[in-house]
């Protein structure tokens, strides 16, 4: 049944706009070119100003998932990646349920990935829809029924760019994905930014910059008790310190040393005698996927439940997904959830937090490793990596594992996979709610997805390098 719904939207899919694969090899060169345009792209796009909003003055709905999600709130970016992450999710979900069957073969493969860009696109006009009929940008009845049409015709049009743009890089003209690209950028923008921004905040006890080492000179400087000005620079609440800065290179430096964890299987080919090699599989085997699915499902359920709350606030079953308040002390105005399921799966804002509120902190940490472990898991049976997968391409690749035969290779890959890509979930879950409970700037979630990203573009420079045979023939 599955798969009949997946021919009944083939037609569809064939109207859909599509990048083309490469004809030739895309030169190191020309990738690096093109992953430079399509970020310049997305950059812009991340400062052109939504036409025919309101004044949104009001408490941000969606500051907590801005930084994952690479959206910027008013701008042509308000939907970010949401849209193409969410239908991953869904239509990932659904192929690892077996309720989609989705087939080996290329052209199955093409057209399940047909469908998620469809699915992709519908719920970019639902989401856009419901940004605007909710009163996000000034009151439906106040801006017009024209002019929220062009707000939502401009969130549609940003986010099929956004589409392409994804595409584009991931059918090889490029480096990586658009989703861990735009992803790095925007949390390495924030970092920067929250560790060196000169704007001020009036928070109560003067005028104040929000940079955390701009800060710091500030305060030494102006501050008598030098001591006292020291503390300040590091504790100082509701703004950028010095603690979390470090904290997020402390983060940065666990993340990096784990992503080294591996176990080398060893494989000879079955053609050529003498011919060894190794099969790795990493700790992290599933990369940075479960915490951008996690991201994508906790994001989701907080746009649901914040709608929810503007319309039937009273109501207990909506006070029961999540209660919010709105908060606008030292820093930009935003919501965040008090109390409900959404409560449970936010994390502590600081370690005085956890104290006040353990049971919170233990059930955040219990959903970050479950849910982490169970996506990893998941994932691996629908993105052509489980040990069958790895075992067929070996078997293409005429290499078999020393030792053992062909139709053992899956059972001894079996030992190692699975475990390789639930435990290294539980790890990434875990590395996220050290990174929450240090109070790591942009968040444990942001800081993982953006060290794991950096990672991967490291590990293919190192290779083009390799293949290339030097960095000058590499570049030029």
């Amino acid at each position: 049944m599955g798969f009949k719904f997946l021919e009944f939207i083939k037609p569809f899919c064939a109207i859909l706009p599509e990048v083309q694969k490469p004809e030739r090899k895309i030169q190191f060169r020309e990738k690096v070119l093109w992953t430079a345009i399509t970020l310049f792209i997305f950059l812009v796009c991340c400062q052109i100003p939504l036409f025919g909003i309101m004044s949104s003055d009001s408490a941000d709905p969606f500051y907590w998932i801005r930084v994952i999600l690479a959206s910027n709130r008013g701008t042509l970016m308000e939907l970010g990646i949401s849209p193409i992450v969410t239908s991953g999710l869904i239509m990932q979900l659904l192929a690892g349920a077996k309720i989609l069957e989705v087939g080996d073969t290329p052209k199955d493969r093409a057209l399940f990935n047909g469908a998620q860009k469809l699915f992709g696109m519908v719920i970019t006009i639902g989401q856009s829809i419901v940004y605007v009929m909710t009163g996000m940008y000034g009151d439906p009845a106040d801006i017009g029924a024209g002019v929220c049409l062009l707000i939502i015709i401009q969130l549609f049009v940003a986010g099929l760019i956004v589409l392409l743009l994804d595409e584009l890089l991931q059918k090889g003209y490029g480096l990586g994905s658009g989703i861990s690209l735009f992803i790095a950028t925007n949390i390495c923008e924030t970092i920067v930014w929250k560790a060196f921004s000169p704007a001020t905040v009036n928070t109560g006890r003067g005028t104040e910059f929000e940079g955390a080492v701009i800060a710091l000179f500030h305060l030494l400087a102006t501050r008598t008790d030098k001591v006292r000005g020291l503390r300040e620079a590091f504790y100082r609440q509701n703004l950028p310190n010095l603690w979390n800065l470090m904290s997020t290179i402390f983060v940065f430096g666990v993340v990096i040393y784990f992503q080294g964890f591996r176990v080398d299987l060893p494989i000879k080919s079955a053609r050529y005698r003498g011919q060894y090699s190794s099969y790795p599989i990493k700790l992290f085997y599933t990369s940075n996927i479960p915490i951008i699915l996690q991201s994508a499902l906790v994001s989701n359920l907080y746009v649901i439940s914040q709608m929810l709350s503007v319309k039937f606030g009273g109501n207990f079953i909506v006070n029961l997904l999540g209660r919010w308040s709105e908060s606008g002390s030292g820093g930009p105005s935003r919501s965040y959830p008090v109390g409900g399921l959404c409560y449970f799966m936010s994390p502590p804002e600081d370690f005085s937090k956890i104290m006040d509120d353990p049971f919170h902190a233990f059930i955040y940490f219990c959903f970050m490793l479950g849910s982490c472990a169970f996506f990893s898991k998941a994932w691996i049976d629908v993105s052509g990596s489980s040990a069958k997968d790895v075992a067929k391409q070996l078997k293409e690749q005429q290499m078999v594992m020393r030792g053992h035969r062909e139709q053992s290779m899956v059972h001894e890959l079996n030992r190692y996979i699975p475990t390789a890509a639930a435990f290294g979930g539980l790890c990434i879950g875990a590395l996220s709610v050290m990174a929450d409970f240090m109070g790591a700037i942009g968040s444990g979630t942001g800081i993982l997805l953006a060290v794991t990203i950096i990672y991967q573009y490291f590990e293919i420079f190192v290779k083009e390098q390799s293949e290339m045979g030097g960095m000058g023939t590499l570049l030029f």
